[in-house]
């Protein structure tokens, strides 16, 4: 059974920093590329960024540019957000989501197709 298990959110203030984890079992990690995705509430879901299988390339949303960091770890089958100087904005549900390529530096993109994904952790920011 696969699982993706996303952790780390909760309340913050503008300014403030938030990491976020994604544990992913039931599947051979490596062999996935993943994204991150985040919904607010009445909004579409909104991409914000994705990185390969190996973690040598990683795409980011011009909206968390220079602002977010994601980044991955294969041994632990985990993947993360780093979320830096958090905005107002930037309150919603974040999903992770996995996406099975044979390339192994390829980064998926908003309209991949993925195989799975998490329910997601709330992030909100206070201002």
């Amino acid at each position: 059974q696969v699982q993706l298990v996303e952790s780390g959110g909760g309340l913050a203030q503008a300014g403030d920093s938030l990491t976020l984890s994604c544990v992913v079992s039931g599947l051979t990690f490596s062999r996935y590329a993943m994204g991150w995705f985040r919904q607010a509430s009445g909004q579409e879901r909104e991409f914000v960024g994705g990185i390969s299988r190996t973690g040598t390339s990683i795409y980011y949303a011009d909206s968390v540019k220079g602002r977010f960091t994601i980044s991955r770890d294969n041994a632990k089958n985990t993947v993360y957000v780093q979320m830096n100087t958090l905005k107002p904005v930037d309150t919603a549900v974040y999903v992770c989501a996995a996406y099975y390529y044979a390339e192994p530096s390829r980064v998926p993109g908003p309209q991949s197709q993925y195989n799975y994904c998490g329910q997601g952790t709330q992030v909100t920011v206070s201002s």
